[in-house]
């Protein structure tokens, strides 16, 4: 991607059109890594913006919904193909903007692909069911339709896997979509509509609209031509969004924040076990939902793994993510940086040994980016701030664990419930972990990390409401169950009067 082409003034796509905001207002996005460096210009866009970007979905929608599933299916197939062509150029558009290593942007072009792919399959298999009705000469069966016009609302860490995941089993479904992505990072969310409006997606189904999330944001959770609303982000700003849209019977559907324990137990493969947890806590700069970001090491084990996990950990290299040879990369904003700094800080408050890194990089190669190193506290207990709420940044919390049921009576000890992980070759261990841990998704013998695209994904408590994205329960979210019966007899019958 070069440079002219990057920082050009870049508008928001409404009916098929790409158009300035009411506003006539842009603002810059920079490179987290040399800060001096506009990657473009991206509206501020107004209420009014959001208004007409659902205007445009209401009138698009029931053409898109009639449309049968298969022949929307062929268009995401068609989008696929845009896609291959254009992975490098994405890859490098997601590192410039957020800032993670170039291989991991690579790999997250190949999750969009891969969720795309699966999710244009589906447009074959929207099923629904057949069953035996208590009735004579009475078919009963269910099908599947469109809710509607989709508000969805995405973050910054994942700025083009997440809006996929979200954005294919929309339209697979049939609706049609105001698609809001993070201010920080909206260069992605162009290119990604660039590649649907290439694949031919009739005008209106897809409609962008960049800036603040405040007026925009607010706008598509009031506005009732709203049918639902998917939501990935902070748990304050997911829990606000939840109340107002149920209180306006609008679908939500929120996936929130985490605080990840990956647990050690005394008889773990230690290679794999450090590994796992130096690629969970900082990959990516540790700025996943599902990074670990606490350890919690059974005390027989405990001096071995940190040892190990120290040396590990201190070979990692930190620079730009367009060097293929670093392995950690900036933080993606100014924000990001201080709340990352205000954690550690606050780490060493509370007690915490600070055992590792800790430091903010502004010399040399690191003078105009927001880079952290690798953090390591130890001696953290359960009551402390740096292990119940999220940091979102390359800071692991190492705990020690007694036993099993110690381990997980920490690991269940926050209001998260994403994602955990057990290492341990005992598999009546494992299937405790499994059957106890308070977490919508669990592993054993690797890291909390992310999943697979046709399997769901989401947690409990403050990790996420309403239905798993993702999988097959990926598209109930976005469709209604509708329930049919069908009298074919030639006469009149008794009829149910339970209800």
């Amino acid at each position: 991607m070069t440079q002219d082409s990057a920082s050009r003034t870049h508008q928001n796509f409404i009916g098929g059109k790409w158009q300035d905001s009411i506003s006539g207002q842009v603002y810059p996005v920079t490179n987290p890594a040399h800060t001096s460096q506009v990657i473009g210009q991206f509206q501020s866009s107004l209420p009014q913006d959001a208004e007409n970007a659902i205007a445009a979905a209401h009138e698009a929608s029931k053409g898109w919904g009639s449309t049968p599933a298969p022949q929307r299916g062929a268009i995401l197939y068609k989008a696929l193909e845009v896609m291959r062509r254009r992975a490098q150029e994405m890859a490098e558009a997601i590192t410039i903007e957020e800032g993670k290593p170039i291989a991991d942007s690579m790999g997250e072009v190949k999750r969009a692909m891969n969720i795309i792919e699966y999710a244009a399959g589906e447009g074959r298999r929207l099923f629904g069911y057949t069953t035996p009705s208590e009735l004579a000469d009475t078919i009963a069966y269910t099908v599947k339709r469109p809710i509607g016009v989709v508000a969805l609302i995405t973050p910054w860490n994942f700025p083009l896997a997440i809006p996929a995941w979200k954005l294919a089993p929309c339209l697979i479904a049939g609706n049609t979509v105001v698609y809001k992505p993070a201010s920080a990072t909206p260069l992605s969310a162009v290119i990604s509509v660039e590649v649907f409006e290439e694949a031919g997606l009739p005008a209106g189904v897809l409609n962008l609209v960049t800036g603040p999330g405040g007026s925009v944001g607010n706008t598509l959770v009031e506005d009732p031509r709203v049918a639902g609303i998917s939501f990935t982000g902070s748990t304050e700003v997911g829990t606000a969004i939840t109340a107002r849209g149920s209180e306006l019977l609008k679908k939500m559907q929120c996936e929130m924040g985490g605080k990840n324990a990956a647990i050690i137990m005394n008889d773990a493969d230690l290679a794999k076990a450090v590994t796992g947890v130096v690629q969970g806590a900082f990959g990516s700069t540790g700025q996943r939902c599902t990074a670990t970001s606490r350890a919690i090491v059974e005390d027989g084990i405990y001096d071995e793994f940190m040892s190990t996990l120290i040396d590990q950990t201190s070979a990692l290299t930190i620079g730009d993510g367009m060097d293929e040879t670093k392995d950690v990369a900036p933080l993606s904003s100014k924000n990001q940086l201080d709340t990352v700094l205000e954690y550690i800080g606050i780490g060493t408050e509370e007690g915490a040994k600070l055992t590792l890194g800790g430091h903010h990089l502004q010399d040399g190669e690191f003078a105009e980016g927001y880079y952290v190193e690798p953090t390591i506290f130890e001696d953290v207990t359960s009551e402390m701030r740096i292990a119940q709420e999220e940091i979102f940044g390359p800071v692991l919390c190492v705990l020690k664990a007694s036993d099993l049921q110690d381990a997980i009576r920490i690991n269940n000890d926050v209001e998260f419930g994403l994602s955990s992980s057990i290492y341990t070759r005992d598999l009546v261990k494992a299937h405790e972990y499994i059957n106890t841990s308070h977490n919508g998704m669990v592993h054993v013998n690797a890291p909390t990390l992310g999943g697979e695209v046709h399997l769901p994904f989401g947690g409990l408590g403050s990790s996420g409401i309403g239905q798993r994205e993702q999988g097959t329960e990926g598209f109930e979210f976005f469709s209604e169950t509708v329930t049919v019966y069908i009298d074919h007899s030639a006469g009149t019958k008794e009829r149910s009067r339970f209800i």
